[in-house]
């Protein structure tokens, strides 16, 4: 009888299997025994071997449209996810990654199959090259691909990502310039395009927005808001917090006080009447410690914060009775006028809350003695605050103190 040959497995299945089992073999040795001088070359020579492995992946994904097509997925990137359980946007990346190295970037990936360029240092470099102009001479494109290749021997992909921005300056600065008006252009009508805001509730008083936005109307946010948040201090007036506000916490609070701050007679019109928020609260609510109030359709206020927000202008406290009808309907002249807010800028000079240096352009007017309990809206009755020491002066959790000088000192309830 002559003897059944058996089956020789492809060379890449023997080599996947050849790598798991010599894998396999050192899974239980320690490298703490190594050298200092040995654990950088182990960690050297694993790097680029999984930069080889990953290139021989990719190889693979990009002749898999068959198979994608056999388990009747979307297309290749949906079948990788399925297939080797990771997500879609990461499979779909590596996807369309797997294409370019295939079709149009040989040479990247042939650095890839040497471990040369890792599979983040491939992403950043086939980016780059992809957005070059379509009418680039061919011999310059070249160059171009060499150049990133090169790069991978010394910069980390932040870094490529950067030098990519500038790639056509250096293989084509003849042309460089008026390419670069077109992107900016182009990138600027995508970014509006893009533009989006979503916003929802997320419990215990809060909500999360998010914004997708240009980068232009960025550094004009970070400008408005960096105006809101120096020299901000926790400790301005408490003894005893001394830690900064983390700098993300101090945009937060000044998005909250820039909104607050807003003109609202340069706003749209809603129904012929400049725009406005209306806070609806019971009388005793208002003069009491506790209660709640409420955004005319909108959410509920404690009513600290309704107090809070009656000093500031175009705020219409709506104040109800027991059944429910409106004892009094705030009015504009109720709150500070433009010339008392000069005369207290003019008088005050800063937030007049002890130690605080915050200069009096940043600051809002608030009212010593609560209109709610009979104060007056006249200089007297009037002072300037910062953002952070208004919400202080409407926290019931602390006590006031006018000082000879006539700064308020914050003191924490007991």
């Amino acid at each position: 009888m002559v003897a059944q040959l058996m089956p020789q497995p492809h060379p890449i299945l023997a080599c996947a299997a050849q790598l798991q089992a010599t894998i396999g073999d050192v899974r239980d040795l320690q490298p703490v025994y190594l050298s200092p001088a040995e654990k950088k070359t182990a960690v050297v020579e694993l790097d680029k071997a999984a930069a080889m492995l990953a290139e021989l992946k990719l190889r693979v994904v990009a002749t898999a449209e068959d198979a994608a097509c056999l388990a009747l997925a979307r297309d290749t990137g949906a079948w990788l996810a399925s297939v080797t359980k990771a997500d879609f946007p990461v499979s779909r990346t590596h996807a369309r990654l797997a294409d370019a190295l295939d079709r149009r970037w040989q040479r990247v990936a042939a650095a890839m199959a040497q471990g040369a360029v890792s599979v983040a240092q491939a992403q950043v470099v086939v980016d780059a090259l992809d957005a070059l102009p379509d009418h680039l001479d061919p011999a310059l494109v070249a160059d171009a691909e060499a150049r990133m290749v090169g790069y991978c021997e010394e910069f980390r992909p932040s870094e490529l990502r950067r030098l990519g921005r500038h790639l056509l300056e250096v293989v084509a600065p003849e042309i460089a310039e008026a390419e670069l008006a077109k992107r900016l252009e182009d990138e600027e009508q995508h970014a509006r395009q893009k533009t989006s805001l979503r916003s929802r509730l997320i419990g215990e008083g809060l909500a999360r927005t998010t914004i997708v936005h240009p980068v232009l109307d960025r550094d004009r946010l970070l400008t408005y808001l960096e105006a809101f948040t120096s020299p901000r201090k926790a400790d301005h007036a408490i003894s005893g917090e001394q830690d900064r506000i983390p700098y993300p916490r101090r945009l937060g609070q000044a998005f909250c006080a820039l909104l607050e701050h807003l003109d609202p007679t340069k706003l749209p019109q809603h129904g012929g009447d400049s725009t406005t928020v209306m806070v609806t609260i019971g009388l005793d609510s208002l003069r009491s410690e506790l209660g709640a109030g409420s955004i005319v359709g909108g959410e509920a206020l404690s009513a600290t914060a309704v107090r809070r927000l009656a000093c500031n202008a175009d705020i219409i406290p709506v104040v109800l009775g027991g059944q429910g009808e409106i004892l009094d309907l705030g009015r504009s002249r109720r709150l500070f006028s433009p010339a008392q807010r000069k005369a207290m800028r003019l008088r005050d000079q800063r937030c007049r809350a002890e130690g605080c240096t915050i200069p009096a352009a940043w600051t809002e007017a608030h009212h010593l003695k609560p209109w709610a309990t009979g104060g007056n809206t006249d200089l007297d009755d009037g002072i300037l605050h910062c953002n952070y020491h208004h919400h202080l002066a409407h926290d019931p959790n602390y006590t006031t103190e006018r000082l000879p000088n006539g700064d308020i000192r914050y003191h924490r309830r007991a």
